[in-house]
């Protein structure tokens, strides 16, 4: 029986997700906010967000979130964490899945607001999502690029799930010959490795500004802040209930960080250093208000609201986070950009 899938988000990872499965044979309906959007894919098979990309005839794409997710087999929810919830509400009345009747996967990364505070992506969907879905939805994370998955660059990604079954559902339909897969049952660790790395990225971001202007950093650096950050993320995601140690050194946590980190394509890399080179934090008063105005910004770095709700959490678990807290201040007006890195030296000066 041929397979029929909703992708929810038309980002460019959630396009390149769709284009994995649609080069396989498999009809892709995709969910875009944007008409703009999905007229060019209909049209011309390209998304603005996936530029030089062209994605297959069988990708059709919709304004209709409904369109999107009715009669699927399979529902990726690709939107951005912070409107993740939305999207998940704007389905929950559709019969598919009020009667448990589609499997459903999360490639978005974040936290989301809880009412006693953050909440890993999971529980909070979990909890909007009708009760067959409680340990049922799959996390799916890893190194991955969207221009570098689209263009058939060899990626690995976990599949993580409270039941095997799921998880290796999905991994059957996203596996390729340039996609591999890994199971995991540790979905928490999975998940703020996933989360936390876009913050880790924004102080690297702000070592290649700091190159640029001081003689104090170099490779050397970049790798002290790579290991500090990791054991950051290790420390929340053991207090939150991580249960595989070694998902820290797996794909999910060092794979991750060290592709967020190095590589080009990172927004909050790109955001770290654009703090140094651009003063981009100049136009907001605090966190919150670059958070209310983050499409200012014209990208989004995940990594500040990340920063904002792991801080939340340290304070909860009553936990020494120096790097998250120390880019949390700096985005909340509290730190200047130099004094961040005083939490690897703290002997670091320079002019500003």
């Amino acid at each position: 029986m041929n397979k029929t899938v909703g992708v929810l988000g038309a980002g460019a990872f959630g396009t390149a997700i769709a284009k994995i499965i649609a080069d396989k044979g498999i009809d892709v309906t995709l969910w875009s906010f944007e008409q703009e959007v999905a007229d060019g894919i209909n049209e011309n098979h390209i998304n603005k967000y996936l530029p030089g990309v062209e994605l297959p005839a069988n990708i059709k794409a919709v304004t209709d979130i409904k369109e999107a997710a009715t009669g699927k087999d399979y529902i990726i929810l690709s939107s951005p964490s912070l409107f993740i919830l939305n999207t998940v509400k704007d389905i929950i009345s559709i019969p598919n899945i009020m009667e448990g009747q589609t499997k459903i996967a999360v490639i978005a990364k974040g936290f989301l607001e809880g009412a006693s505070g953050p909440q890993l992506l999971l529980d909070t969907i979990e909890n909007y999502l009708p009760g067959f879905y409680k340990g049922n939805v799959v996390y799916i994370s890893g190194p991955s690029h969207a221009e570098e998955v689209a263009r058939g660059k060899i990626t690995g990604l976990i599949s993580a799930c409270a039941n095997p079954r799921m998880s290796i559902l999905f991994r059957e339909l996203l596996a390729s010959e340039t996609v591999h897969l890994f199971s995991s049952l540790d979905v928490v660790g999975v998940q703020v490795s996933a989360a936390v790395k876009n913050v880790i990225a924004i102080a690297f971001g702000l070592l290649d500004g700091l190159k640029e202007i001081s003689d104090r950093v170099g490779d050397n650096t970049e790798s002290y802040l790579f290991a500090v950050g990791l054991n950051e993320i290790q420390r929340l995601g053991m207090a939150l209930g991580a249960t595989h140690p070694e998902t820290f050194t797996s794909l999910a946590a060092v794979g991750d960080l060290h592709v967020t980190c190095r590589s080009h394509y990172g927004r909050n890399r790109r955001f770290g250093n654009d703090i140094i080179q651009e003063k981009i934090l100049d136009q907001f008063s605090s966190i919150d208000d670059l958070i209310k105005n983050i499409g200012k910004i014209g990208y989004l770095p995940e990594g500040v609201v990340a920063a904002k709700f792991a801080v939340q959490l340290a304070e909860q678990y009553k936990l020494k986070l120096p790097m998250i807290q120390a880019v949390y201040k700096m985005c909340n007006k509290e730190l200047s950009p130099l004094e961040v890195i005083k939490s690897l030296d703290p002997g670091f000066s320079l002019a500003e």
